[in-house]
């Protein structure tokens, strides 16, 4: 069988954040896909040499509700399988989109009394942004923040629309760090790796609660290497990941 014949997708849209990342909006040939906000599915495209249909999970960054596409949020790998290829396509293009999404990295077991603090790097914020298109806007009381950190200012991905939901709602807070200030410029706010802010007692200053295991749940999403320290940290002040039979109010996913 021809591979390109298993293309079950068009990508409808495509946003420049940067040379290096973008949001894609695919369509889906199926009506009916739906997912949860936090999973992941598949994209692919064909490897004309192998003749092998090349495929990557990517977060899911539309919220559930939404039917006109699926949107990803996507890093360039100049020497990845599939995403030079990926970031070539335009309008129109015909790709593979997993039939079903998959993962367990959600919110929908958190109660609504517990404080959220979303911690992620790069495009490790995707997950999120579908948690806060579905599900946070609509409970007010709930206190969620946004830890989200970038090398420069201009890899903050969303950033305009998270400002907005922070002016928008009391109980929200956006909070961004980038680690190479001096090479950002008029950049006015925090500065640093992420893991070192989740020891600073100024981070509840910005998010509006204490990070207290008793009240609090915290996701972890990206660089693996932010995961292990943000880990160690709060493993520290009493924080635990679940298990199978014991949910926990540490939660975690690797990006590569």
């Amino acid at each position: 069988m021809n591979t390109a014949s298993q293309y079950n997708a068009t990508v409808m849209a495509r946003i420049d954040i940067q040379p290096r990342l973008t949001i894609f909006q695919v369509k889906p040939d199926d009506p009916d896909f739906t997912f949860t906000a936090g999973q992941y599915t598949t994209l692919g495209l064909l490897d004309e040499e192998s003749g092998k249909l090349v495929k990557r999970a990517y977060s899911i960054t539309s919220g559930s509700v939404t039917r006109e596409y699926v949107e990803f949020y996507i890093n360039l790998v100049s020497d990845g399988a599939l995403t030079p290829r990926l970031f070539s396509t335009t309008s129109g293009a015909r790709i593979f989109m997993g039939a079903r999404a998959k993962g367990v990295f959600t919110i929908g077991e958190v109660a609504k009394d517990q404080n959220l603090l979303m911690v992620a790097t790069g495009t490790g914020i995707a997950p999120y942004i579908s948690m806060l298109r579905s599900h946070v806007i609509d409970n007010p009381d709930q206190r969620v923040t946004v830890l989200h950190g970038a090398s420069y200012s201009w890899d903050l991905g969303f950033r305009n629309e998270l400002e907005e939901l922070d002016s928008r709602n009391d109980g929200f807070s956006y909070v961004p760090v980038i680690s190479r200030p001096k090479e950002s410029y008029h950049w006015k706010g925090m500065e640093g790796r992420l893991p070192a802010w989740l020891e600073n007692p100024d981070l509840a200053k910005e998010c509006g609660f204490e990070i207290d295991p008793e009240n609090t749940h915290v996701f972890l999403c990206g660089n693996p290497g932010m995961i292990k320290n943000a880990t160690e940290i709060l493993t520290n002040k009493g924080f635990k990941a679940g298990k199978r039979k014991e949910p926990g109010n540490l939660h975690m996913e690797k990006f590569w």
